[in-house]
């Protein structure tokens, strides 16, 4: 510790104010909460090696609960989604440095409607025309592919809400919705690519009865934020090591097999605040569609709602841009 702090006094300095505290790692729920932390332990713990300092998990059941954390500033930094991270930067001094990357290096997955594999909703004619009548599980309404998608682009579309369009709505995660399907405890439900791949892993038998019916245009990945307000150099370091993680070094391979236990990572890439424009456009259509939907009093009151949505989308964007350069 005398070396590194010969090297590095900056560092130093700050692990002499705040090496006992440890830093809280925010964990988007895949599956339970004990089932995520258990899957990240691995990771964490290679980052608690590499940091020095201890490294706490914070999982919850629902993303509203990881949205509470987060505006309670009881999370330094966190695995989230585009929504959530979105919430996160603009309300609680939060910045984007990392975002997911799967075996094949790509950015981006889909949102589904899965049904059973011997389901009469054979297309989205026949989930369409029969108002009322099918029982649909989707996500949160802070999922992006578990509710805020699957509403953008099929739902809002068509200006029907899927809260009142179905005959019973459940709200659950991904993986609780597919065994929904799976077992006859639903007819149609909201899931992701990324999650089935995971789903089938454990639940293979439950995933034969299972079929994809919709898939939406690409996603981009969920990413890891962290606390605007932590010491610089403390946040270069959890950069460095979040970005160089089963990437760069002789234990790039353990590393990955570590990321396995999570999700099919591949490890993350460098981001900024900029990473979230896509999700900041999927809001932007879903509120227009709804406003266009609405019932108003007069056209002057509902092109004062669109030109609101238009200036609060227009300033989101502008906050999210990298800085210009000097």
């Amino acid at each position: 510790m005398a070396l590194l702090g010969m090297l590095f006094p900056a560092l130093a300095s700050v692990q002499t104010v705040i090496a006992d505290k440890p830093l809280a790692f925010g964990i988007l729920p895949l599956g339970g909460p004990s089932e995520s932390v258990n899957a990240w332990r691995p990771m964490l713990d290679d980052m608690s090696t590499a940091l020095q300092r201890p490294v706490s998990s914070v999982s919850v059941s629902t993303y509203e609960g990881l949205a509470q954390a987060l505006a309670e500033k009881r999370i330094d930094l966190a695995f989230v989604s585009g929504l959530l991270a979105l919430d996160a930067v603009t309300k609680d001094r939060m910045q984007v440095i990392a975002q997911l990357a799967n075996d094949n290096h790509s950015r981006s997955y889909y949102s589904v409607l899965i049904v059973g594999k011997d389901s009469p909703i054979h297309n989205l004619d026949d989930l369409f025309h029969h108002p009322g009548h099918w029982r649909y599980a989707h996500g949160e309404v802070l999922s992006v592919s578990g509710y805020l998608v699957p509403e953008t682009q099929l739902f809002a579309e068509r200006k029907l809400d899927s809260d009142t369009y179905f005959a019973t709505v459940t709200v659950d995660n991904h993986q609780n919705n597919a065994l929904a399907v799976a077992n006859g405890e639903a007819d149609v439900a909201s899931n992701n690519t990324a999650d089935l791949e995971r789903f089938a892993k454990r639940f293979p038998e439950q995933y034969a009865r299972l079929r994809i019916l919709w898939k939406s245009s690409p996603i981009p990945h969920a990413v890891i934020i962290i606390r605007s307000d932590l010491p610089p150099a403390l946040r270069d370091q959890v950069i460095g090591f979040v970005t160089h993680y089963a990437r760069h070094g002789r234990n790039a391979a353990a590393e990955l097999a570590k990321l396995k236990l999570i999700h099919d990572i591949s490890g993350f890439s460098p981001a900024g605040n900029d990473a979230l424009i896509p999700f900041a456009n999927i809001q932007y259509t879903l509120d227009r569609r709804h406003a266009l939907s609405a019932q108003w009093i007069n056209t002057a009151a509902m092109q004062a709602r669109l030109q609101k949505i238009e200036t609060d989308h227009n300033e989101l964007l502008r906050r999210l841009q990298p800085p210009a350069r000097p």
